[in-house]
């Protein structure tokens, strides 16, 4: 939470314009190679890599300096093995009766269906929560702002710092996802964001052959 009037002096380092070139074009470069990852590893990832991708997700913006966001870290089998039979419960439920034709054709190219054996052969899973209240150490209640903004930009982040790491994800959303809460014990103020899937990629793993948009279809320099 924010710290009322306390400032610090800016620790910022600016580069010549080649070097800022030189590093956006290699971030780019880096970047253009992520792809969601379906077929996982069971590798164990270093409990450190996993601890300051974390961190630099909870160094994002957010509104008022809130910092609402929640990540549960599940590397438990047991727990891993709970999370994927509740999960297919839903997803059966979204192949079978809730998604209209229009959503199916549009996943149909990627091969997904109500089967998710990643979500216990992956090293670990991240359910992000977000949290529309925090709660302080006195257990008064105070008000978040622009959560689902806030906790979108330290997902993406939190999806790049494991990249940048050499690591593969993947963005699992079933909806609902009340399971989480209930599984991961945590509390009603806290709503299930996201659930990321993370670890190495299986040797010889295939994603879909996936096209970006270009400069010009996505943005518009005025």
């Amino acid at each position: 939470m924010a710290k009322t009037g306390a400032f610090i002096q800016l620790d910022f380092s600016p580069q010549e314009e080649a070097t800022m070139e030189q590093s956006a074009q290699a971030f780019y470069q880096q970047m253009a190679k992520r792809r969601s990852v379906r077929d996982f590893s069971d590798r164990p990832i270093p409990q450190s890599v996993l601890e300051n991708a974390i961190l630099a997700a909870g160094s994002a913006p957010s509104g008022a300096n809130m910092q609402p966001w929640y990540f549960a870290v599940v590397q438990d089998p047991a727990i891993k093995k709970k999370i994927r039979e509740a999960a297919e419960i839903e997803e059966r439920e979204l192949y079978e009766s809730r998604a209209s034709d229009e959503w199916l054709d549009a996943l149909a190219p990627l091969g997904t269906d109500a089967n998710k054996p990643f979500l216990e052969t992956a090293p670990a899973l991240i359910a992000i929560f977000l949290k529309k209240v925090t709660i302080d150490d006195e257990g008064v209640k105070h008000k978040n702002y622009y959560t689902s903004e806030s906790v979108g930009i330290a997902t993406g982040m939190l999806i790049t710092a494991l990249h940048q790491a050499g690591l593969g994800t993947l963005t699992h959303t079933p909806s609902p996802m009340k399971f989480l809460t209930e599984i991961l014990e945590r509390p009603s103020h806290e709503r299930p964001f996201l659930l990321l899937v993370v670890g190495y990629p299986e040797e010889g793993a295939m994603v879909p052959d996936i096209q970006r948009l270009p400069l010009d279809k996505i943005s518009t320099f005025l």
